[in-house]
C-alpha cells in the first residue's frame, strides 16, 4: 500500500504553499529484501523532513516491453495500455525519485528494466517540449539509486548507474548518486548494518532538505 503523508513547502518563486512529492520505486522481486528495507528507511527520512511520500512496488505491476513502434515520438504518449498508465503520472509529478533495485548481472532487475524501457515515452515528450538549449538543464527534480550487490568487484555498480542515470535523464531529472552497498546478499542481511540503515534515513531526509534549501 502506498504511503501518503502530506506536508507544506514554501515556494521561493511564488510564495505559495505547495507539496513536495517523493516517490520510492521498489524494484526487487523479493518482498522484504535488502533494497526494500533500505528504501523503507529512506522514505521514513523523507517523511520526517516533511515530504509527501508515495511508494510504487514494481513487482505488483503488469508492464509489457517497449514495442519500439515510434508512436510516442510524435505525441509523447505510449500506445500500450497496461499498468504504466498509472505509473507515468507518478513519475511526472515527483520532485524526488528513489529507485531501489538489487544488482542483477550488473544492472537493475528485469521488472525495473521494463519500466525504464517504457519511459521512452517520457523522453519523447521531453524532446517535444524542450529546445536543445533547454535540454541541458533538468527541471523535473532529482533522482537517486539504492542498490545492493553480493560481490565486491570494482565495476559492480558501473552498468546499473549508467542505466539509471539515463532513466532519470528521460524524466528530466538529474542523477544525484545514492546508496550503493556491496557484499550483502542474504534476505534481511542489511539489518546487520545499522550504520547503513542510518545512512539511508539521512539520505531521505537530506534529499528533501536539499531541494528546500
Amino acid at each position: 500500500m502506498a504511503i501518503s503523508l502530506k506536508c507544506a513547502q514554501i515556494s521561493e518563486k511564488t510564495g505559495s504553499t505547495v507539496s513536495m512529492k517523493v516517490l520510492g520505486i521498489y524494484g526487487s522481486p523479493r518482498k522484504g529484501g535488502n533494497t526494500d528495507l533500505l528504501l523503507d528507511r529512506i522514505l521514513e527520512g523523507s517523511s520526517q523532513a516533511g515530504a509527501q511520500v508515495e511508494s510504487l512496488y514494481v513487482r505488483r505491476l503488469r508492464i509489457n516491453g517497449c514495442l519500439e513502434c515510434g508512436s510516442c515520438e510524435g505525441t509523447g504518449e505510449c500506445a500500450i495500455r497496461d499498468d504504466m498508465d498509472k505509473v507515468y503520472p507518478m513519475l511526472a509529478e515527483a520532485d524526488i525519485i528513489f529507485l531501489a533495485s538489487p544488482n542483477f548481472f550488473y544492472n537493475v532487475t528485469a521488472q525495473v528494466k521494463l519500466l525504464i524501457d517504457r519511459s521512452q515515452a517520457m523522453w519523447s515528450r521531453r524532446l517535444l517540449e524542450k529546445t536543445p538549449e533547454q535540454k541541458r538543464t533538468y527541471d523535473g527534480g532529482k533522482g537517486y539509486l539504492i542498490c545492493v550487490g553480493a560481490t565486491k568487484g570494482k565495476n559492480l555498480f558501473v552498468g546499473i548507474e549508467l542505466t539509471v542515470k539515463y532513466f532519470f535523464d528521460a524524466l528530466d531529472m538529474s542523477y544525484e548518486g545514492g546508496l550503493l552497498i556491496d557484499r550483502v546478499e542474504a534476505k534481511g542481511e542489511i539489518l546487520n548494518h545499522p550504520d547503513v540503515m542510518e545512512r539511508a534515513f539521512d539520505l531521505g531526509k537530506r534529499a528533501v532538505e536539499g531541494i528546500r534549501g
